[in-house]
């Protein structure tokens, strides 16, 4: 175990965790409702630190990430755990465990120095905290992320966003990209899918990670039918991202299978992500991607102000066809690509 760094101690040997926006008050000998920030007599502590359930060498683009060193690989990590309880989840085997403080001792342990050592040894150009949500083991990924930085490596959080302002404000120097899901935009989508209030937070914390701690931002949308298909709340996404992200954030549209608790569900018909591709396009952005349908024409970038195809994909198979630098080889349009780490940035 080690000792979580953001928690307040309460009356009581009560402790109140500030990683996320549920900022648990939890009584000695409980945990939150991660299952994994467990109260010891007044001390919070991280059960699950270095401990890994999946580990794997990954194309930059499976994240999704298209805008961020485009044709990388990046070495993925997870734990287990969630804060969120969503009904739809790809990842529930180690997202959805019932008993994760016990279900820990099963896991790999692979300390900060041995990822970084992974990475260098797989060919990978950064670290990802990614599966499961990535701020289930907090205090892992911030001092992995340190680490990487020193040793020249990019770092990716692949969030459902649910961070805290301080929390953010933490890691923020050390984090490269925040990839983060926005899965609807509206009280009801969010209590039902995913068991959570104050789902706004999530996306103030994405326009605080882009413009204090100048992260590279992508935010994907999994279309369920039924539930999150509406023009309402797709326009909503859309207006929010060319609002506060800004026009050349990237946006994902990507097609729900039925999985875990939602097996009746059919999978989203790609005449709805076209839709909502539209829906994005209308708004002003000019980077949207259909997701989860390879060979889809809308999985390429292309230039917004000469045509030209900066980036061929055909899932993760990328050809960097018509890029120079962060912009269009044919006309030297910024197409916001980021392909350098953070360097001096501070709190």
């Amino acid at each position: 175990m080690a000792e979580a760094l953001l928690y307040d101690r309460l009356d009581g040997q009560v402790v109140r965790c500030n990683v996320c926006y549920w900022r648990c008050r939890i009584n000695p000998g409980k945990a939150g409702v991660c299952g994994l920030r467990r109260n010891e007599k007044g001390s919070l502590q991280l059960l699950n630190y270095a401990k890994v359930s999946s580990l794997a060498a990954d194309p930059i683009e499976k994240k999704p990430l298209f805008h961020f060193f485009p044709g990388s690989s990046v070495l993925s990590l997870g734990t287990i755990g969630c804060n969120f309880h969503c009904i739809h989840c790809q990842n529930w085997e180690i997202a959805c465990v019932e008993d994760p403080a016990s279900a820990r001792h099963a896991l790999r342990e692979v300390a900060p120095q041995e990822a970084v050592k992974l990475a260098q040894k797989s060919g990978c150009t950064g670290l990802a905290w990614t599966y499961n949500e990535p701020a289930i083991w907090f205090e892992y990924t911030l001092d992995s992320a340190r680490l990487a930085h020193e040793n020249g490596l990019y770092t990716v959080y692949v969030t459902n966003g649910y961070m805290t302002p301080e929390a953010l404000d933490v890691i923020g120097p050390h984090l490269d990209a925040w990839r983060v899901d926005v899965k609807g935009f509206s009280d009801r989508l969010y209590r039902g899918l995913a068991k959570i209030r104050h789902w706004r937070g999530i996306l103030e914390t994405a326009e605080r990670a882009k413009d204090r701690w100048n992260m590279h931002v992508e935010v994907v949308t999994n279309i369920i039918p039924s539930l999150n298909d509406d023009d309402e709340q797709l326009a909503g996404i859309a207006k929010w991202i060319k609002g506060k992200l800004g026009e050349l954030t990237p946006w994902h549209v990507t097609r729900f299978y039925p999985h875990h608790g939602l097996p009746h569900i059919p999978p989203t018909p790609v005449a709805t992500l076209e839709r909502a591709y539209k829906i994005g396009r209308e708004a002003g952005l000019r980077f949207v991607y259909i997701g989860n349908v390879p060979g889809h024409k809308f999985e390429n970038t292309t230039c917004y102000k000469c045509g030209n195809t900066a980036i061929e994909r055909v899932g993760y198979d990328v050809k960097l066809t018509g890029l120079k630098g962060p912009g269009c080889a044919k006309c030297g349009a910024g197409l916001n690509i980021r392909n350098s780490i953070k360097t001096g940035v501070k709190p």
